[in-house]
């Protein structure tokens, strides 16, 4: 049931100075319409209204244009238009003296300064609940991935056997062996009894569908009814009626209803069909349309095969050809051989010149990098020498210095190690000397 929230602000009203006067306002024509279309837009954004419909029409561009009077025997009446879009999803064959619902937004037709109610959806009244509840069990059934199209099965293109879900009283069931008697009359029709309004009609459903797939002997299964109101079909919109169509071993094609019904059958079939008869006809492929395929297929076959033939004829003569002259393809060869043979000669030569070249070149170049290196490692050893006799202590010492050990022949290099009295022998550059220390003194 769709609903209308209209949300109250408070009234505010500005008091304006005596003193000051406010200047007439003076309207445009085309100015107070846009405003009051403003007005009406910001009050009523979107509403639903009930009542009856009255002088319902349909133009040729699609847009539907009716009055909706009040329901309850009022003399008020509001103007509607139904644009094309809105119109293409109506659910029902709208008629003058129907009960409605309208879902949409109110309006000013500015060309002539009428009020009009821009219609968003239609439904008939006293369906608003069916209809929620039609909503509510579509999205829980949706969420459960019952409708995926991840698991649609692809259907045979030529059945051999067709099963028939539908009362055998129906019009639907008519509606399809007329199909199939027309169009291939050789396809064997199998009828699995079943309700398909009432009450009893789910449960009757689910155990018709279950035994065409326990039983098997069908490569595809119809499911159809004729047309009717919301609560007509509602055996179809059952949830246990879903579930056996989806677990059905049999791929399923839906045929409920006119082309404007929506059932969730149609949802969790493998393929949905506007009404039986078409059913019937998306799964019995008319044979003259079967033989315009082989026609096609034929011809495709019968070209391929000529140019294969053609290309095969082209070949064998010029195979023919070479046969016939037998000493010219000799020469041919002959020719061939020695040219390669020149080239085997040429490359030989060349390459035989590159290596000698290549040797020569290797040798230069060793003979220069022995030189090379012969300089560079006298220098180096030079150098080596040179940082070798300047740590030598015996050039240390031809400088002045001595070089004092004690009477363990340690050497002595910190005041700290001293002490008055004590006898060491200093090292010179030619000799020793021994010393006695008198005093000392430490430059800390």
């Amino acid at each position: 049931m769709w609903s209308c929230q209209v949300l109250v602000t408070p009234e505010v009203r500005l008091v304006e100075p005596l003193e000051l006067v406010r200047p007439r306002v003076i309207w445009s024509v085309a100015s107070l319409v846009h405003a009051v279309a403003d007005s009406l837009a910001a009050r009523f954004s979107a509403c639903t209204v009930e009542g009856e419909l009255s002088g319902f029409a349909r133009a040729s561009s699609g847009h539907c244009y009716f009055t909706l009077k009040d329901a309850n025997g009022e003399t008020a009446s509001l103007r509607c238009a139904m644009f094309k879009r809105a119109g293409g999803l109506l659910q029902f064959l709208p008629a003058d003296g129907q009960q409605v619902q309208l879902r949409g937004r109110l309006a000013v037709y500015e060309p002539r300064g009428e009020l009009q109610f821009v219609v968003e959806s239609m439904q008939r009244s006293g369906e608003g609940a069916l209809y929620e509840k039609f909503l509510l069990l579509k999205r829980k059934l949706e969420q459960q991935g019952l409708f995926d199209l991840s698991r649609k099965r692809v259907l045979p293109r030529f059945p051999k056997r067709v099963g028939v879900v539908t009362s055998l009283d129906a019009a639907a069931l008519h509606d399809v062996l007329s199909s199939f008697g027309r169009r291939l009359p050789h396809v064997e029709l199998i009828v699995y009894p079943s309700l398909v309004q009432g009450p009893l009609a789910p449960e009757s459903l689910v155990a018709a569908i279950v035994r065409a797939g326990l039983r098997c002997d069908v490569d595809v299964l119809l499911v159809c009814r004729g047309g009717g109101s919301i609560e007509d079909l509602w055996a179809f919109n059952d949830e246990r009626v879903v579930h056996a169509v989806v677990n059905c071993p049999i791929p399923v094609i839906s045929g409920v209803g006119h082309e404007t019904d929506v059932t969730l059958v149609d949802f969790a079939a493998d393929l949905r069909a506007p009404t039986p008869t078409a059913a019937a006809e998306l799964c019995a492929r008319s044979a003259l349309d079967a033989a315009a395929d082989l026609a096609r297929v034929a011809a495709t076959m019968r070209r391929r095969l000529r140019q294969v033939l053609d290309t095969q004829a082209q070949r064998t003569d010029n195979v023919a050809v070479r046969l016939l002259r037998p000493a010219d393809a000799h020469r041919r060869q002959s020719r061939l051989l020695d040219a390669h043979s020149h080239r085997m000669l040429v490359a030989a030569h060349r390459d035989m010149s590159a290596s000698r070249d290549d040797l020569r070149a290797l040798s230069v170049g060793l003979k220069r990098a022995s030189v090379g290196s012969l300089r560079v490692a006298t220098h180096r050893l030079d150098r080596l020498g040179e940082r070798l006799r300047g740590l030598d202590p015996d050039t240390v010492l031809k400088r002045g210095y001595a070089w004092l050990v004690d009477d363990d022949a340690r050497a002595l290099t910190s005041a700290k190690q001293l002490f008055a009295g004590q006898a060491l022998r200093a090292m010179l550059s030619d000799g020793e000397a021994s010393v006695l220390v008198t005093s000392v003194t430490s430059r800390e």
